[in-house]
């Protein structure tokens, strides 16, 4: 069980019998009257996102979800995302709606973790970066080094980032999972 005391960003609860991760809060302390903690949560099953309001001191129980280490193996487009648990090399299947925008990060062989709610996969947990190649990006202009300037550059999973000039074709960069942005250039062709 988590208090509204134990709230934080990324916490996953269980809230009228679907889990949810809280997306954002903010604890209210009124001049009159009780606190309370104004929330918003995040339906993990739907996607779907809720402002509500919590009193100080109740209570939500902890969902019962399952997390497993899984690689990406590849995608089928009449089976979906096809996805290999590490410990009994079971083959785990996901349609495009269960991945949604996490595609834009999947490279094959990519170790991740899966969520299951009783029983059934709902979704991912992408790692912090990932590594993707390069597949188009105009040259840089001559001179224009010293602005600062970025371009957009095309990787493998077909995600647009905007990249320092220096980035050419074939480059290997890291990106950010949680905002999509160029961390920075993992490694050359």
């Amino acid at each position: 069980m988590y208090s509204t005391s134990d709230f934080r960003k990324g916490l996953k609860v269980t809230f009228k019998d679907d889990p949810y991760v809280i997306v954002d809060f903010l604890h209210v302390k009124p001049g009159k009257g009780g606190a309370f903690v104004r929330t918003k949560i995040k339906n993990l099953l739907t996607g779907r996102v809720l402002d509500e309001t919590f009193r100080s001191g109740e209570k939500l129980e902890e969902p019962d979800l399952e997390e497993k280490s899984v690689e990406y193996l590849y995608f089928d487009p009449k089976d979906g995302y096809v996805f290999m648990d590490k410990n009994t090399y079971e083959q785990i299947h996901l349609t495009e709606e269960q991945v949604g925008d996490n595609r834009l990060y999947l490279s094959e062989n990519l170790d991740l973790y899966l969520n299951f709610f009783r029983g059934q996969p709902i979704g991912l947990d992408l790692p912090t970066t990932v590594n993707l190649e390069v597949v188009k990006s105009d040259p840089g202009v001559r001179g224009d080094t010293a602005t600062g300037a970025l371009k957009a550059a095309t990787l493998s999973t077909g995600l647009t980032v905007q990249v320092p000039l220096f980035v050419s074709e074939g480059d290997v960069l890291k990106v950010d999972t949680r905002t999509g942005a160029y961390v920075e250039r993992a490694k050359t062709k």
